[in-house]
């Protein structure tokens, strides 16, 4: 069993299906290592559910949950998403900045008492707002995805960036990579690294 608590570098690969979202998570090996190391968490999510309710699991038999990220309301763009534990202990909760990622998508996150924590934001304004006009150009939109447009984001607390999430480019199924080692103080729980990582994908239907 991996404690991501003791990690501060994750790879999250989704799964390509057709009704349903999975996802898998590792830790990278050492540097100088080959691979993105073994499984430790599966993740999934069924599509066109009237309220958000993804799941965390030690393995795909899914005997063990791991955590849980819930939507508090329905069809609600400023939802928040509330993860907890298996035996129902907040970790934190998410929350989109609907205005703001109207151009750049920003979310917020806050701490098991409601605290704000940092703020998740797309690293490049300007990419940001290129990905989005891709997208109503007749004939290529619907490929905006598979062009090499990045899709990163940063973890900013104060003036501080955190913590990084970046996408693989060229690659048939979204890959990201998740990188902590800059909150030495350890002020966001890893398990709230994971399933923003998820929500930035799932629930922007990427």
């Amino acid at each position: 069993m991996v404690d991501p608590n003791q990690h501060d570098r994750f790879v999250l690969r989704q799964r390509i299906k057709l009704t349903i979202n999975q996802y898998e998570f590792s830790v990278p090996p050492d540097e100088g290592e080959e691979g993105d190391g073994a499984a430790f968490c599966f993740v999934e999510q069924k599509r066109f559910k009237f309220k958000e309710d993804i799941r965390f699991f030690a393995d795909e038999s899914k005997t063990s949950e791991l955590l849980r990220l819930k939507a508090r309301q329905r069809f609600d763009p400023r939802a928040r998403y509330e993860i907890t534990s298996p035996d129902g202990a907040k970790v934190g909760e998410i929350q989109k900045v609907f205005g703001k990622s109207l151009l750049r998508s920003t979310y917020t996150l806050f701490d098991t008492t409601g605290n704000e924590l940092c703020v998740v934001r797309e690293k490049s304004m300007a990419k940001a707002i290129f990905r989005r006009a891709v997208g109503f150009v007749p004939y290529i939109g619907g490929f905006a995805d598979w062009l090499p447009i990045a899709y990163d984001f940063d973890f900013i607390r104060g003036e501080e960036v955190i913590g990084t999430h970046s996408r693989r480019r060229w690659k048939l199924r979204d890959i990201y990579t998740m990188d902590f080692t800059a909150d030495t103080q350890r002020r966001v729980d890893r398990r709230l690294v994971l399933a923003t990582a998820v929500g930035l994908d799932a629930l922007q239907a990427r």
